[in-house]
């Protein structure tokens, strides 16, 4: 049999997986070569969506930039909001209001509990759980409902605004919350019972795609990924911003960095993001959501249509749009994939001289052939999915 072998001679298969659906979501193309199914070697091709977001900035003013930003992560756009405008305000050198930060952190993590009902639904799909599927999208629906009848739109919010927001939350938006909490638990509930102690789903995410801690933090990982590796770091926790150090809450942490601490983890955050939102409508001030400075916030329809001074602002910021003092920041928040900043350059225009967004899963889809060297090629999509790329984000 040793003799029969060593005869035998066969070459490695190259195979192109992608970019087409299902397998790379479109976006992304794995030029594989494989040892029967086992993965001898990968390589990621990103570059087939060509978005063009950093250019684009530089062409429209600061406040101009807030429908691109939505379209990064269009799975929790709120939160691509928040990033970008926490970046200017540090720019500018204000602060927004009590109640506008914490109406903020209530639309944040509405977003990421979105963002983590979606990514775990597909994982769900992709092995064959279409029944999971439908109970994590139903639940998502719920959520987007919400996010609805705050700023009256679902999936490209364009709701947060430099100095504020668009609108304060809507009579009664409490109330919606308490009911939607009993739906969405006993979603939650079934989609756990379904998934968690599934002997198919264990052998399917169970040992595959797995990075050591040294490995991820190398690579730049952060975010769910991250924390599955064992690593305590949450934005949010590490460099608090709006109201996150007002508020109590945990940080599920994984030990395997394999694809099963991912999904555990993220099904954690979901339940502690619910615990941050009760606390911040609990402790939710009143007052202003938008900073004084008009010429710093674009004022309120009522208050152009009836004051000069507020028409003039208005005109003024339409037309030459905000001018932050000549600098650059950089501020990091806790995306639902990980650290999302955003690196601004002001030359003192109303326009970005230079808007660098920082991607979180842009570091993961680069760390795909190390995760997947030696594995099947079967394990290639859960990897994929729990690493949760985001074509809008990765490709700028």
């Amino acid at each position: 049999m040793a003799d029969l072998k060593e005869q035998l001679h066969s070459d490695h298969m190259v195979l192109n997986m992608g970019p087409s659906h299902p397998a790379t979501h479109g976006t992304v193309k794995f030029l594989l070569t494989l040892d029967g199914e086992t993965v001898v070697k990968m390589e990621v091709e990103i570059g087939y969506l060509h978005r063009g977001f950093e250019k684009m900035c530089e062409s429209v003013t600061y406040a101009n930039v807030f429908p691109y930003t939505d379209r990064l992560n269009y799975c929790s756009a709120i939160m691509n909001n928040i990033g970008y405008a926490v970046a200017v305000e540090k720019l500018c050198g204000i602060e927004a209001t009590d109640r506008c930060n914490y109406i903020r952190v209530v639309t944040n993590e509405l977003s990421r509990i979105s963002d983590h009902y979606t990514n775990i639904a597909a994982a769900a799909l992709e092995l064959g759980a279409l029944t999971a599927f439908i109970y994590f999208v139903e639940a998502r629906e719920i959520v987007w409902d919400l996010l609805e009848k705050v700023c009256g739109a679902r999936l490209t919010s364009n709701y947060i605004r430099i100095g504020g927001l668009m609108c304060d939350l809507p009579p009664g938006f409490d109330d919606d919350l308490q009911v939607s909490y009993k739906k969405l638990d006993s979603l939650f509930e079934d989609v756990d019972k379904l998934l968690t102690k599934n002997r198919i789903f264990l052998d399917r995410m169970r040992d595959t795609g797995a990075i050591s801690k040294e490995d991820a933090i190398s690579w730049g990982f952060t975010g769910p990924c991250l924390r599955a590796c064992g690593v305590d770091y949450d934005v949010r926790k590490q460099h608090p911003y709006l109201v996150y150090d007002r508020i109590d809450f945990d940080i599920p942490l994984g030990t395997t960095g394999d694809n099963f601490d991912r999904y555990l983890v993220r099904m954690e955050e979901i339940k502690q993001s619910f615990r941050i939102i009760k606390q911040a409508m609990k402790d939710m001030p009143d007052g202003p959501i938008n900073v004084a400075n008009p010429y710093m916030r674009a004022p309120a329809k009522p208050d152009v249509y009836s004051r000069m001074e507020e028409m003039i602002a208005h005109f003024k910021m339409v037309i030459d749009g905000l001018k932050p003092p000549v600098g650059e920041v950089y501020f990091p928040t806790e995306a639902a994939n990980g650290e999302l900043g955003f690196y601004l350059v002001s030359d003192g225009t109303g326009k970005p001289y230079k808007c660098r967004v920082r991607p979180p899963s842009f570091t993961m889809t680069a760390a795909m052939e190390d995760m997947c060297k030696g594995g099947m090629l079967a394990d290639i999509v859960p990897t994929f999915d729990m690493i949760n790329m985001i074509g809008g984000e990765c490709d700028r």
